[in-house]
């Protein structure tokens, strides 16, 4: 599955009063691994920013003022989402203004070429989905960070891509952890560490026929087991269950 976890900044909170898009940024998740794929784009609102925006993103009108606007970025920007399946925090709220945006270009091209987002991609809205999974507590981007340990110290000011990248992991956090993992021989010598869920994952470069294969212990396979179980009934499914030649794959699927 093709997943894009995305973030926007605006110049206010209401697309029907004229406000437009100003920052996007946005990760590519495919089977639940983050492949390193990003988008990331300023944009000029052609209008004023509220003092309140600025305040929360810190992005003036000078700032973003030899940015390109939307039309000149719709495209690339389209063609990165289409068919995907959209993790955002607050759905409503980003769609919104993508599909103003969209709207707006298509009356100017004089065709509807690209848009409504909904009607090309799917939407999962974590915002939702935490209120569901945690009712009656807080349950803005920093509260999930700090439920499920993931670090956000660097995040001062939003920022469209840096939201984008801790949303990433605060959707796999959520949703059983992050367990597409893999060695990548592809740089000699590099190593690559991500952090999730207070977990680092490290990518090393190794030659064929350097690996042992170990045999998981019973403790080891006990420890397998729980934390499947815990994907299902988060997840209501585990995909691990279907993989053939695990031993005791049967207790895994029961």
């Amino acid at each position: 599955m093709r997943q894009i976890i995305l973030d926007t900044e605006t110049t206010g909170i209401d697309p029907r009063e004229g406000h437009r898009l100003i920052e996007i940024g946005a990760v590519e998740v495919v089977n639940r691994r983050l492949t390193g794929n990003t988008y990331h784009q300023y944009i000029n609102p052609e209008r004023d920013i509220e003092a309140e925006a600025v305040a929360v993103h810190g992005i003036t009108r000078e700032k973003v003022a030899d940015e390109p606007v939307f039309a000149e970025i719709a495209d690339a920007f389209w063609a990165f989402i289409v068919g995907a399946e959209l993790v955002i925090h607050n759905a409503p709220f980003d769609v919104g203004f993508m599909d103003h945006e969209f709207h707006l270009l298509n009356d100017a091209r004089g065709e509807p070429r690209l848009g409504p987002v909904a009607e090309h991609c799917r939407i999962l809205d974590t915002l939702r989905m935490a209120r569901d999974k945690h009712p009656g507590q807080r349950n803005s981007l920093d509260a999930l960070c700090k439920r499920y340990e993931i670090d956000n110290g660097h995040r001062v000011l939003h920022g469209a891509l840096l939201d984008a990248e801790i949303l990433a992991d605060v959707y796999l956090a959520m949703t059983g952890g992050q367990t597409a993992l893999s060695l990548d021989a592809s740089a000699e010598g590099a190593v690559e560490s991500t952090v999730s869920q207070g977990l680092a994952r490290r990518r090393l470069a190794v030659s064929p026929g350097q690996l042992r294969v170990q045999a998981p212990s019973g403790e080891e396979l006990a420890a397998h087991y729980a934390k499947l179980a815990r994907i299902r009934e988060v997840a209501g499914e585990c995909r691990w269950d279907g993989l053939a030649g695990w031993p005791g794959n049967e207790k895994a699927s029961s």
